[in-house]
C-alpha cells in the first residue's frame, strides 16, 4: 500500500465522518425549507456510509458453498 494513501481504517472513519456532515447539512436544509437540498444530502450520506461499508475484506466472498 503507498504511503500516499489512507489505511482501510482510515478510509473507513473519513467516510463516516463525511456521512455524519451531510446528515447535519441535511437537517439544517430541512429547518429552512429546503427540501431537494436536504435529499441531496441524505443521498450523500448514504452514499458515504454505503461505501464505508465495503472497505475491507469482504466476508461472504471468502466463503464457498459445498458442491
Amino acid at each position: 500500500m503507498s504511503a500516499s494513501r489512507p489505511a482501510a481504517g482510515q478510509q473507513r472513519h473519513d467516510l463516516i465522518d463525511q456521512a455524519a456532515a451531510h446528515e447535519a447539512e441535511a437537517k439544517q436544509a430541512a429547518e429552512r425549507g429546503e427540501i431537494e437540498e436536504s435529499a441531496r444530502c441524505i443521498l450523500l450520506a448514504l452514499d458515504c456510509e454505503r461505501r464505508a461499508g465495503s472497505i475491507g475484506p469482504q466476508v461472504l466472498q471468502v466463503i464457498k458453498p459445498r458442491a
